[in-house]
């Protein structure tokens, strides 16, 4: 990744504080494994971003944050991101990670299930949407 993180930071000093360059650099340094050094370029992209990259960014981080075992930071990243794109599977899957490693299993099955019940077309899961559902909200509620 050095190659790629070379670039970006010689990008960022011809764009300083571009948060689309931030978030671009964020990611080589979370991809090499260097996830602390990647967190302060999500926090300051962050407030620069929008739409699609900022959804990226969003479960970047708060994946990121629970590799740290920083869960209770990643829960609150992946509660403001499933509320500002609440179509996005992605952000539900990975805010169900974080609720599975911060022991909170019974609510990471119940994401999980909602999901399913959400999504997933087929006659049997349609003709047991109810009993998913059923079954989520009492895992919840655990």
């Amino acid at each position: 990744m050095q190659p790629t993180i070379d670039f970006f930071e010689a990008l960022l000093r011809e764009h300083p504080d571009n948060p689309y360059v931030l978030y671009e650099v964020g990611g080589s340094y979370d991809t090499d494994g260097q996830e602390e050094k990647a967190v302060g370029y999500y926090e300051r992209a962050l407030p620069g971003l929008s739409g699609e990259t900022k959804r990226r960014c969003l479960l970047q981080y708060g994946s990121t944050l629970r590799n740290l075992d920083r869960f209770d930071e990643s829960l609150a990243v992946f509660k403001q991101a499933c509320a500002e794109f609440p179509e996005s599977d992605s952000l539900r899957v990975f805010k169900a990670l974080t609720l599975h490693a911060a022991d909170h299993k019974d609510k990471a099955l119940a994401t999980l299930l909602l999901i399913i019940a959400d999504r997933l077309e087929t006659p049997e899961i349609k003709r047991y949407e109810a009993a998913i559902r059923g079954n989520a909200e009492y895992l919840a509620g655990l």
